[in-house]
């Protein structure tokens, strides 16, 4: 009986802080499961699980249509030497070229859209391309999962993906035994601690928070603002280094860095912002805080208010709204603590009963159930894959 399963995408950092709640229980269950993504320093980390990992270069931001053909070579012979029962593709690239070549070799498809992120906030040819290249990844896929209502109607609605095969996700789920509130930590009454945690990318709203930030301390200038996150140097879009640099000089901010536990840093934080304006799925940023109860300020924008309920475990503004997030942020600020305590225990109770990461799982699970053992064409796998060098 074939009992494999090639989960997919753009990073292995990705496939390790998102899909590893699911990748143990797919394993616990008694699959054999392999995850395809470029090589980075979390692929060891994917292998401690018991998961196989096979590197696949990617040109995660390109539209170079050479390297993309070359691409969805690449899945087809990964997929020919697997044969697996099912193939899970998330983020843009695996998606799109590694459903392709997963349908042309008969391996039923799971996608995940995640968010549509920067090229779905314009309205252009390359958004046009994009569409298409999402069609003929998805149309014939045995489900698409969605992240949120609007994005799934949108596909839907535009030919993208069969009503039939779609279904809708709370999020990535969190691990809520991972991610609780610590009540170790007092608070700081020398200051009011804000924290922003993303990829330092504009569409986040960085550049908002920062304009917000400078408000605000004119009135409150013990307030602190920080940000902790990645900063891509490859992405057209990031927030640079020097630009973060000028802003912690001028005192509008603190620039924490990156990390790999973002519990610490949240646990110490008496608000959590995230101004995007992005295609958001649903922000993992912000069910991580929320789990932690912390209270939080976002956008009414597409996914982030899947998460807050307006004066219930936060406040919505307005996107790209520098004076309505101010003022919410000040708002926040002048609330009793103890209103603060009790929006943020309406948080964890709402990724409780919404988001926990159980509910991702077994929706995994009985979607992976339903498909017959026999459909991936020639189930037993042929020729081991040999990893295929950057220039191949």
């Amino acid at each position: 009986m074939n009992q494999k399963i090639v989960i997919s995408s753009n990073s292995a950092w990705s496939i390790h802080n998102y899909r590893s709640g699911l990748i143990k229980a797919l394993i616990d269950q008694g699959y054999q499961v392999t995850a395809v993504a470029p090589e980075d320093d979390y692929a060891k980390r994917i292998r401690a699980l018991g998961c196989g990992f096979i590197a696949l270069p990617m040109d995660n931001h390109g539209t170079n249509p050479g390297r993309d053909l070359l691409l969805l070579s690449r899945y087809v012979r990964l997929l020919l030497a697997e044969r697996p029962l099912v193939y899970l593709g998330y983020t843009v690239k695996p998606n799109v070229y590694g459903s392709m070549a997963a349908h042309m070799v008969r391996v039923p498809v799971v996608n995940n859209i995640a968010g549509l992120g920067a090229t779905f906030v314009e309205r252009n040819l390359l958004t046009r391309i994009v569409r298409g290249l999402y069609r003929c990844g998805l149309f014939r896929s045995h489900r698409v999962f969605f992240q949120n209502r609007e994005d799934q109607e949108m596909f839907i609605e535009s030919g993208v993906v069969r009503r039939g095969a779609s279904d809708r996700l709370p999020g990535s789920g969190i691990d809520l035994t991972r991610y609780q509130p610590d009540t170790s930590i007092a608070p700081d009454s020398s200051c009011f601690r804000f924290l922003l945690v993303s990829r330092m990318l504009r569409y986040k709203g960085i550049v908002e928070y920062v304009e917000a930030a400078r408000i605000i301390r004119k009135s409150h200038p013990n307030a602190v603002f920080q940000l902790l996150g990645f900063v891509d140097k490859g992405d057209k879009n990031a927030i640079t280094i020097e630009e973060l640099k000028a802003w912690e000089a001028d005192g509008a901010i603190q620039y924490l860095g990156d990390t790999d536990d973002v519990s610490p840093y949240l646990a110490k934080a008496d608000c959590v912002v995230l101004p995007s304006f992005y295609r958001e799925g649903v922000p993992r940023s912000l069910l991580e805080a929320a789990a932690m109860a912390r209270p939080i300020i976002t956008t009414d924008n597409i996914g982030c208010r899947e998460v807050v309920d307006d004066c219930v475990n936060g406040y919505v503004c307005m996107p790209k709204d520098v004076k309505d997030l101010a003022e919410k942020m000040m708002k926040m600020i002048k609330l009793p603590h103890a209103e603060r305590i009790e929006m943020g225990k309406a948080g964890r109770r709402k990724v409780e009963f919404e988001f926990d990461e159980k509910l991702v799982i077994q929706k995994y699970l009985d979607v992976i159930r339903d498909i017959p053992r026999n459909s991936a064409r020639g189930a037993a796998a042929g020729k081991p894959y040999a990893p295929i060098a950057e220039n191949e």
